[in-house]
């Protein structure tokens, strides 16, 4: 939770707050059952509110789904920081490429969501995507100043690939080892 969020919440009525932590329970098990395009009314009826009462807390999907996402973007980041004082660069970085990729396999079409926020910085879902960006950056720097990593790649086109990556397995549930297979063919790219 960001700190104007928490303090947002820390400001609500008891009411108001019972209000959202239910909305964010029943999303999180509707993103999970029917993935990010699930209907938010089903969400709203589920909390046992009406669909204005879930707009005033979340203006929008991707302000509900950004959210929804915090916790495992916290524990990304977490991750991330730890992996810095690896004793490899690029395998921490391809460490933490690998769990973002199992993160957004949680939730069908989140994928598709967080690319397409890559491009929108308006986006709600860019709360989550801006520190990752900050965070993957930390680490790519680190595997670059190594020569283990290309200088001319970006974090930008690594976490779309990553994304583009969790979107084929998504795709293709009947292979499971085609995400770490498409991992490991764009890393062969990246590598010096």
């Amino acid at each position: 939770m960001t700190t104007a969020e928490h303090d947002r919440s820390r400001r609500m009525r008891a009411d108001a707050r019972r209000n959202y932590d239910r909305l964010l329970a029943q999303a999180r098990i509707a993103f999970a059952e029917h993935g990010t395009g699930a209907s938010l009314e089903d969400v709203a009826r589920a909390a046992g509110v009406g669909i204005g009462t879930l707009y005033r807390h979340f203006p929008n999907r991707h302000a509900l789904m950004s959210a929804v996402f915090e916790e495992a973007v916290s524990e990304l980041l977490d991750r991330s920081r730890a992996l810095l004082d690896a004793p490899q660069p690029c395998t921490a970085l391809v460490t933490w490429l690998r769990e973002i990729i199992t993160h957004a396999g949680e939730y069908r079409g989140l994928s598709r969501a967080l690319m397409s926020a890559s491009q929108d910085t308006s986006s709600a879902l860019a709360r989550c995507s801006d520190p990752m960006r900050e965070a993957g950056q930390a680490l790519l720097a680190r595997a670059q100043g190594a020569g283990a990593v290309r200088g001319d790649v970006s974090i930008g086109d690594l976490l779309q690939l990553t994304n583009a990556i969790a979107l084929a397995a998504e795709e293709t549930p009947s292979d499971p080892a085609l995400a770490d297979r498409l991992l490991r063919l764009t890393l062969r790219g990246i590598t010096c």
